[in-house]
């Protein structure tokens, strides 16, 4: 497996750092089909009306429509922190650089100067695993009443 890193540049952060992901094989698998689809050499994922970068809301909107729920991308992030912290054994430090969080520690931030990489690419692997193998293992928490647990 090749070790991809997918790098946002630092004016599309809001910590004007540059953000490197490293890439799960899940997300290669996507990568690879989104290619064969593409017009541009430049984007991967553009606006099929001007062929430019998509816009902020662009994710948050198609997951709402194909889920067909009013979910938020910061609400998806909150489920991988939350899957990382409960389920993986993973230090706090891990899930939150692959989440681009600031550490608001000032003497830490000094000292940290690694990205946790490796760590990084083995926790992001195991999410995509999570969640590919949990696709169609849809639970429903409430029911149309809004009745918790279909009681």
């Amino acid at each position: 497996m090749e070790r991809l890193v997918w790098s946002i540049p630092a004016h599309r952060m809001k910590s004007d750092k540059i953000h490197e992901v490293p890439i799960s094989s899940g997300m290669q698998a996507i990568l690879k089909e989104a290619k064969e689809k593409i017009n541009s050499s430049e984007l991967i994922f553009s606006s099929t009306q001007s062929g430019k970068e998509l816009s902020n809301n662009t994710l948050r909107l198609a997951v709402q429509k194909r889920l067909g729920i009013d979910t938020t991308i910061h609400g998806m992030r909150s489920s991988f922190k939350d899957w990382a912290s409960e389920t993986t054994n993973f230090a706090n430090e891990v899930s939150e650089m692959a989440l681009a969080h600031v550490i608001p520690n000032k003497t830490e931030a000094a000292y940290r100067r690694g990205n946790l990489m490796d760590k990084r690419r083995h926790l992001m692997q195991l999410w995509s695993d999570y969640i590919n193998d949990n696709q169609t293992k849809v639970i429903h928490a409430f029911t149309q009443r809004g009745d918790k647990f279909g009681n």
